[in-house]
């Protein structure tokens, strides 16, 4: 009592004591288990012990290199797709568009590297379809760019809604102009030339695109943190009329933000197709922009946080083919996992306020 009396006195008028550090940390681990507690509750209630099925889970993920290998397969795309939503959101914008701008990419660098790329070496030709794919999903989302600035239209809205646009494009390229005449009348694409494939870990499937999105991550979280330009967009995310009085250029700074992220997802769209798929299906990179979304709010838009929840993310995916064959549960019920996942989430609005 006397040690609190004498801290209220210490501080100035007005001040509340700070929380320890510590918290914030407990608070998104406290987040990020609480669902598997609840998902235990739904594995005991259809007869299955959840100590046993974990344990399954984890050993299917880190048991061997391979297994590893696959959660960081699938944390690859939950990363950049993840950063395409973290950027705008320091920004104070909301872009709900990863899914669609890594479709687009993926569609963007399949056509380049079936229509242009194929001859060329892949000290060449794996950068050129990279770019192509960055191109791909930068445009797409500079739809919803132009459409803010310039139209005032919500960019969470248009986001979403080019998202089905942007699958329908997929579709219709895929059954159309990109089909494999090989595919006895399957909707994929000609597999790109070898040459345009990511390099891989011997006995794995886990590629350098991994590589490529810790890069880029490292390089949102420099540019947020140690530059003026990300100075300003933690100011503008921050106060937009403070921004403004402070004489920046709003509109173009929200322009080339949205940009930024659609390119990120568009790369996510090319390592999906040069890394793993080979060719361009309907089903490429299904999901996985609204689950880099999911992994950006639970890292509170902090791109160092966002490699561990996506990474998390990533292991809850692979772990469903384990939920599958120990269980007798059909994979799907890991979306079970991650639905409690964004409950919780959404619940403690972690990805509610994020600092600037």
């Amino acid at each position: 009592m006397k040690a609190t009396a004498a801290l209220a006195t210490a501080l100035p008028e007005g001040q509340a004591p700070r929380s320890p550090r510590w918290r914030p940390a407990l608070r998104q681990t406290l987040i990020i288990l609480a669902p598997f507690a609840l998902f235990a509750i739904f594995l005991l209630a259809n007869g299955v012990n959840p100590l046993l099925l974990y344990r399954a889970m984890f050993v299917s993920t880190f048991g061997d290199l391979y297994g590893f290998g696959e959660v960081l397969i699938k944390a690859t795309p939950f990363v950049l797709t993840g950063l395409a939503a973290a950027l705008p959101a320091r920004a104070g914008m909301i872009n709900v568009g990863g899914e669609g701008q890594l479709a687009i990419g993926a569609l963007v660098s399949t056509g380049f590297a079936v229509f242009l790329l194929g001859g060329l070496p892949s000290w060449l030709g794996i950068p050129l379809m990279l770019l192509a794919g960055a191109v791909g999903g930068a445009l797409w989302a500079g739809v919803v760019a132009l459409l803010k600035v310039k139209g005032n239209l919500n960019e969470t809205i248009t986001s979403l809604l080019l998202n089905y646009v942007a699958a329908f494009t997929v579709g219709l390229f895929v059954h159309g102009l990109l089909k494999d005449p090989e595919s006895f009348n399957w909707p994929f694409s000609p597999e790109i030339n070898w040459t345009l494939r990511l390099p891989i870990i011997d006995g794995t499937r886990l590629h350098v695109g991994f590589v490529i999105a810790i890069v880029l991550a490292l390089a949102v979280w420099y540019v947020l943190g140690r530059t003026r330009l990300g100075f300003r967009i933690r100011v503008l995310g921050g106060n937009r009329l403070a921004a403004e009085r402070a004489g920046m250029n709003v509109s173009r700074m929200q322009l080339w933000v949205l940009i930024a992220a659609g390119a990120l997802a568009g790369i996510a769209g090319m390592i999906e197709i040069a890394g793993i798929e080979g060719r361009l299906r309907p089903s490429t990179g299904v999901n996985y922009g609204y689950l880099g979304f999911l992994a950006a709010w639970m890292a509170w838009n902090k791109p160092l946080r966002l490699l561990l929840t996506a990474f998390v993310l990533g292991m809850i995916s692979v772990a469903g083919n384990s939920l599958e064959i120990g269980s007798g549960l059909p994979s799907s019920s890991v979306h079970i996992l991650m639905a409690l996942v964004l409950f919780f989430l959404l619940g403690s609005g972690a990805g509610r306020k994020v600092k600037t």
